[in-house]
């Protein structure tokens, strides 16, 4: 019989059967929770003696019939008994978009990947403040990057995860926001495809969205704005880039756009987009130090300098940027005095 429990396990013994691979998870995650854990790998190995501490015997196996005398045993003494579906055989890979990186902006699909994780490799985006109690008994490695600092190269990201999964472990890369927004998730998926390690993704919620949202602006709103774009401010634009976004119209949404900042402003200018359009400069969205300074294009990199923004920052560049609910004057005067709005 199969059931599945949900109790504190902290200062309980624990009995586990399965082999070592099956097992393995289950023996980690009782182990995180605080109970004293044994583990017998088969039949051959249990004696009724083996019960004489053990509050609940958990069974992970492909044919839980082998069990029988363990399992007789335990009901005779009133012991709980779980009986579990097996892992299966081999390593591999899930992507998992942390979102803006808050615990409760995770999906449920995210959090079931990480409670099943082996090995979560993560960055600075993701979070990762919580990650012992979301992948509890996992080995976390922290493989971020900060602007101009790579201190793992995403080569050799994507070689650890390979290499990981092969040795049989179930890998979770977490990044922030959403693996296929500036997350090199394509790059990572088409490794492990070369590698022929099974791959899947979770989306997350990308901050092109939520981190405006986070700061009360809309990236579209009728009558306004009907289209909005996303663009990397990683490297400066190319010129017929910023002219094509400056002929579009609508919203633009850059991500990683406070080093580019100058240049992102003034080849906007120089691409015809007007001087006084409204820009907002969202930095640490959903965190306790978020803030948004509020601008136009032409005083945007003075604003961010008086403001001392920094990254991680989403820069918003339109005229929904004029329904930021927290303006707290006319819009003639928070676009001839930049303000800050915590």
């Amino acid at each position: 019989m199969s059931m599945q429990l949900s109790l504190e396990v902290t200062g309980l013994t624990v009995l586990v059967a399965g082999t070592t691979t099956a097992a393995r998870r289950v023996v980690r995650r009782y182990g995180a929770g605080g109970a004293t854990v044994r583990r017998i790998a088969g039949p051959e190995q249990f004696h009724p003696r083996l019960l004489d501490t053990v509050s609940l015997a958990v069974v992970v196996d492909d044919l839980p019939g082998r069990w029988e005398p363990l399992l007789e045993a335990s009901r005779k003494r009133r012991i709980l008994v779980s009986v579990e579906e097996p892992a299966a055989p081999g390593g591999c890979v899930t992507l998992v978009g942390g979102g803006p990186g808050v615990e409760d902006l995770l999906t449920m699909r995210a959090r079931t990947a990480l409670r099943e994780a082996d090995v979560v490799l993560y960055d600075r985006l993701a979070p990762y403040r919580t990650l012992a109690e979301l992948a509890p008994g996992a080995e976390l490695i922290d493989v971020g990057k900060t602007p101009g600092h790579h201190p793992i190269p995403q080569p050799e990201i994507e070689a650890l995860m390979v290499r990981r999964a092969k040795e049989g472990y179930n890998v979770v890369r977490l990044k922030g926001g959403d693996p296929f927004v500036f997350g090199r998730g394509g790059e990572e998926i088409n490794s492990c495809i070369a590698a022929g390690v099974p791959v899947s993704t979770v989306p997350g919620i990308s901050s092109s969205i939520a981190v405006p949202a986070a700061a009360g602006i809309p990236v579209t709103y009728r009558g306004v704005a009907h289209a909005f774009t996303v663009v990397s401010g990683h490297q400066p634009l190319p010129p017929q880039e910023l002219e094509a976004l400056a002929a579009l119209g609508g919203t633009i949404v850059v991500l990683m756009g406070i080093g580019t900042l100058p240049q992102l402003t003034s080849g906007l200018c120089k691409a015809g987009l007007a001087s006084n359009v409204p820009v907002a400069i969202v930095e640490k969205g959903f965190s306790p130090e978020q803030r948004t300074t509020i601008s136009t294009l032409g005083g945007a990199v003075t604003a961010a300098g008086a403001a001392r923004c920094t990254s991680p920052a989403v820069v918003v560049i339109g005229e929904v940027v004029r329904r930021h609910q927290d303006f707290r004057a006319t819009l003639t005067d928070v676009l001839t005095h930049p303000m800050v709005a915590s």
